[in-house]
């Protein structure tokens, strides 16, 4: 009988040592999982409109968000071919959020949007039209081992970060 208890009371130190050892940024928003490109290529639409015309999506360089609730926040590199220079150097991806959501710390409604990294360590969310909807600043990740041309990560302090290179901001509900 000592044994089983002395067991389980190890048994269940082990689990508590366990998820104290699981990064926090695996723990980020209870509940919610961060997306891989595979399951976004279901779920992100093959082109989008975006200031009078459609751009194909690049479903390989997207990433997301499904919410403990399962409300998702997706976003995914665009061919702006076909776009003029003002309009690609703001608009580099589209960015879809089924309910509202901060970015760094600015609120932004549910819809869908065209985002971009700009000059300045500045990020740059825009309507449809092209017109501006939030400004934010925008970070650089040195560490970051293997960056992506577009991918979202849990962060440590509990959001997500979007990242375009080594470029992000951080994503909270």
């Amino acid at each position: 009988m000592r044994s089983s208890w002395l067991a389980k009371l190890v048994a269940g130190c082990l689990a508590v040592v366990a998820l104290a050892a699981t990064p926090t940024a695996l723990r980020a928003q209870s509940g919610a999982t961060v997306l891989k490109p595979a399951e976004t290529e279901k779920l992100i639409p093959a082109t989008v409109f975006y200031r009078g015309q459609t751009a194909a999506t690049q479903p390989r360089n997207s990433g997301g968000v499904r919410f403990a609730d399962s409300y998702l926040v997706l976003a995914s590199l665009v061919d702006t071919g076909g776009y003029s220079d003002a309009i690609v150097s703001r608009y580099q991806a589209v960015f879809i959020a089924e309910v509202p959501i901060k970015i760094a710390g600015k609120d932004l409604p549910a819809g869908v949007y065209g985002i971009g990294f700009l000059a300045g360590n500045k990020f740059l969310v825009t309507d449809i039209g092209g017109h501006d909807v939030l400004t934010a600043d925008s970070a650089t990740d040195a560490a970051l081992k293997l960056p992506l041309p577009l991918q979202v990560v849990a962060d440590a302090a509990g959001g997500y970060r979007l990242y375009a290179g080594r470029r992000y901001v951080v994503l909270n509900r």
